[in-house]
């Protein structure tokens, strides 16, 4: 979601030992915050490059500094090769291939790995952790193929495209997008490519960075999409003439999760002061209860709400690490580990998809109850102007179906898989890029989704007049009708489905609906 920026650090953000924060991430990444060195960075990357290069001039191997790496790394290989070894091994890994990834991903790559490398525990020089402080400077993007991240031993091919490029090989997007050689764009940029040195090739491409990187995207963008999942539920609860008792404080107070009382709390906000609401709140009401879509959207809602809650502690706890294999200790060891795991974040990137698939579906099934004249409580057939000669939003539903069946599929978790390899010396892989992948189309897919829920939920409130919505919905109402007219004789929807996409993807339906009752939860 393109939505409007946090007001960025006059500064710009400093990168250095201590953690970034999810926000910081997202400014950088989406936004193009600046970033700069401190002064204990440097201080932290001189001091573990003079313990690396001692290591370096000793007689006893060290993995990644003076041998072969994953299955070759029995080979002791002299100094005289070392510098080869470096470029070889980022020649050989970035073996990636397919469709391009997204320009903000790359850019939290290249920060992500910066700030590892800033923590003083991966042994590289100073000049390496500035070339990518200049490639975020300049608007530099390595191209990085979507295909040929295991997840394990980090990212690697998609770290090794990023870091091809710091050697000027490879190909890069400059600041306006153009496609250009890496030499090219760096020179333009009066950058030098990096000639690497022992260890710095394994220390650019042994993280976690790529699906850390997507998954503080996509608790960014699905925060938002939470607080639009409330606003078209409220709509649509609104429009069909639906009771928000199930709402009230007390009553979800019964079922302390904490995501649930933030959902209803947004929920009873966004309809108060609703005529609709009034106009059958009336002893001659015989509704009982209502459907499980409208009534238990708090729950639904509140369920990903938590669990999105876990996924930022996780992302917390990554930003704090230094992912790298061998790791440089504070006294002086250089250890082999196995941090560069991605399990922790691949299992709750496909616990994010699940929920998302989850918000897809419930926010479909009220969209159908709109359109079937048995249940959209007296509502034309589809809300259409002239049922029968116009089909009005019929065709909107099969779209949001098809997308909410392909959310179930992309559920399905990527974690759970693991195919050995480098001769089975990794034998056990976390998938947790694919996982990270698959949830941005799932974000993709709940982004349209909800978008099709508005645009049928603010016909019913139109044809609910002269009775008048709650300010908060009214509000999200309005702003779609300005791009959107109201109900009439059909008219080529897809236009009206893009528009209501972009008021959801930039932010403007989420304004306008704080500008009435606030901010959400």
């Amino acid at each position: 979601m393109r939505d409007r920026p946090s007001p960025q650090p006059a500064a710009g953000v400093a990168v250095g030992p201590g953690p970034l924060t999810q926000e910081q991430v997202v400014g950088v990444a989406r936004y193009g915050w600046p970033v700069h060195l401190p002064a204990d960075a440097l201080a932290a990357l001189a001091s573990g490059r003079a313990a690396i290069d001692e290591l370096a001039g000793a007689d006893r191997p060290v993995y990644g500094v003076s041998t072969g790496f994953g299955a070759l790394a029995t080979r002791h290989i002299p100094p005289g090769l070392r510098a080869q070894l470096q470029r070889s091994l980022i020649r050989s890994h970035a073996a990636g291939t397919g469709p391009e990834v997204e320009r903000e991903v790359v850019r939290a790559m290249l920060l992500l790995r910066l700030r590892t490398l800033t923590s003083g525990h991966t042994g590289v020089r100073v000049e390496v952790a500035e070339s990518l402080v200049g490639l975020l400077t300049a608007g530099i993007t390595p191209v990085v193929p979507e295909h040929g991240s295991l997840g394990c031993s980090g990212d690697l091919a998609p770290l090794a495209a990023v870091a091809l490029a710091l050697t000027g090989e490879g190909e890069v997007r400059d600041a306006s997008g153009a496609l250009r050689p890496a030499a090219a764009a760096l020179d333009a940029a009066g950058l030098a490519p990096v000639e690497l040195v022992a260890k710095e090739g394994l220390a650019l491409i042994n993280g976690t960075d790529g699906m850390l990187g997507q998954l503080v995207l996509a608790c960014h963008d699905l925060q938002r999409l939470l607080q639009v999942a409330d606003v078209t539920a409220a709509m649509s609860v609104e429009a069909l003439l639906a009771t928000d008792r199930v709402f009230a404080a007390d009553v979800v107070a019964l079922r302390p999760h904490p995501g649930q009382q933030a959902s209803a709390a947004n929920l009873r906000r966004l309809l108060a002061g609703s005529a609709v609401v009034d106009s059958h709140r009336t002893p001659d009401c015989t509704r009982v209860q209502d459907a499980y879509s409208l009534r238990c959207a708090p729950q639904v809602a509140g369920a990903a709400r938590d669990l999105l809650g876990f996924a930022r502690v996780v992302a917390d706890r990554e930003l704090a690490s230094a992912i790298d294999n061998p790791a440089l200790l504070d006294d002086g060891r250089v250890e082999s580990n196995g941090n560069f795991h991605g399990a922790p974040i691949a299992q709750v990137l496909d616990h994010l998809a699940v929920t998302v698939a989850d918000l897809a579906s419930i926010a479909e099934r009220r969209t159908d109850r709109f359109l079937d004249v048995d249940r959209n409580q007296g509502l034309p057939p589809f809300l259409a102007h002239d049922p029968g000669v116009d089909s009005g939003y019929m065709i909107a539903q099969y779209t949001q179906a098809a997308i909410v069946a392909e959310c179930k599929r992309l559920a399905a978790p990527a974690s759970v898989d693991s195919i050995p390899s480098s001769a089975l010396q990794e034998d056990h892989v976390s998938m947790g890029w694919g996982a990270a992948r698959k949830l941005r189309r799932s974000l993709d897919g709940l982004m349209r989704v909800l978008a099709i829920e508005l645009l049928t939920a603010a016909r019913g409130l139109d044809l609910r007049a002269p009775l008048a919505p709650g300010p908060g919905t009214g509000a999200a109402r309005d702003v779609l009708r300005a791009h959107v007219p109201g109900p009439g004789p059909d008219r080529h929807v897809a236009p009206e489905i893009d528009a209501a996409v972009a008021v959801v993807q930039d932010g403007s339906l989420l304004a306008a609906v704080a500008g009435a009752v606030g901010h959400l939860d």
